[in-house]
């Protein structure tokens, strides 16, 4: 399984802890493949990232250059209090009934990556 598939397949993947310890940066390429492909910008996944992470594009840079896993960013993070807006399915599972907080913090930025990469208008996506 890869790493974008275990962040956003709902479920811990096998080997349990690997899941909270990866880090962003290794899978902020595939976020960035994924929108650029459906012609996002970089400049909108990472407004994204930062409305719901609380951090500004300086923070947001060097967590990535830090090395920081899910949950060192998480944990650091002012979580946007809109975050419990952010509702439906990722890879069949309910965002908000995931009962793991930092797991359902990591389906959060998989959907709110999901919906840029489908076109929905930012100011749906970000929900302010």
């Amino acid at each position: 399984m890869s790493a974008m598939q275990d962040v956003t397949s709902g479920k811990p993947p096998s080997g349990g802890q690997r899941f909270f310890t990866m880090t962003v940066a290794s899978v902020y390429p595939l976020y960035r493949a994924k929108i650029e492909k459906k012609g996002r910008t970089v400049d909108e996944l990472d407004q994204v990232i930062c409305w719901l992470s609380g951090y500004d594009e300086g923070e947001l840079r060097r967590q990535l250059e830090a090395g920081a896993t899910f949950r060192e960013f998480f944990a650091g993070a002012r979580l946007n209090p809109n975050a419990s807006k952010i509702t439906g399915l990722i890879c069949g599972v309910r965002v908000e009934t995931i009962e793991d907080p930092l797991i359902q913090q990591i389906r959060y930025l998989d959907k709110l990556v999901d919906e840029l990469a489908k076109g929905r208008a930012m100011e749906k996506v970000l929900r302010d």
